[in-house]
């Protein structure tokens, strides 16, 4: 009786990644969603040639990161915390407070929590660009717009 062939497992090689420039704004869905689509494409497993190892991932530019919008008590009941390096030096601040300073902070940190926590997680938020109001300094890469739902 003869054997049949299995199909190969296709893995993709770093040298074959192939990368997009996708544009997202941040202020038309609740953060939870725009991280979810964020996370989505720097890891890039929308791809069919997606493979976990790789880093086969797009650049992401984010815009209107002041305007991001949250459900329920999440602008005072939310903390954040840092940690300054010093013995003591734990910080905390509201939501409020974080989007007063540096609101491209918010979106970091939703985004960052949803990678994998591995060794690619570094080169994936690298690629991640966030801009506060609505200009950003990627025209040139010339960016898709994405939707979020």
């Amino acid at each position: 009786m003869k054997k049949l062939a299995q199909p190969k497992t296709f893995v993709q090689k770093p040298a074959d990644v192939s990368r997009r420039w996708v544009l997202i704004d941040a202020s038309s869905a609740p953060l939870g969603r725009v991280a979810n689509d964020i996370a989505k494409y720097l890891i890039g497993k929308y791809k069919p040639t997606y493979t976990p190892h790789v880093d086969g991932g797009d650049y992401v530019v984010v815009v209107n990161a002041e305007k991001v919008v949250v459900t329920g008590n999440k602008e005072t009941g939310k903390v954040y915390y840092r940690h300054t390096g010093f013995p003591g030096g734990i910080k905390d601040a509201t939501l409020a407070e974080v989007r007063e300073k540096f609101p491209e902070r918010i979106i970091e940190s939703a985004v960052k929590g949803m990678l994998p926590k591995n060794k690619l997680s570094d080169d994936r938020m690298k690629r991640l660009k966030v801009f506060v109001g609505a200009e950003h300094n990627h025209a040139a890469q010339s960016p898709e717009k994405v939707e979020v739902k």
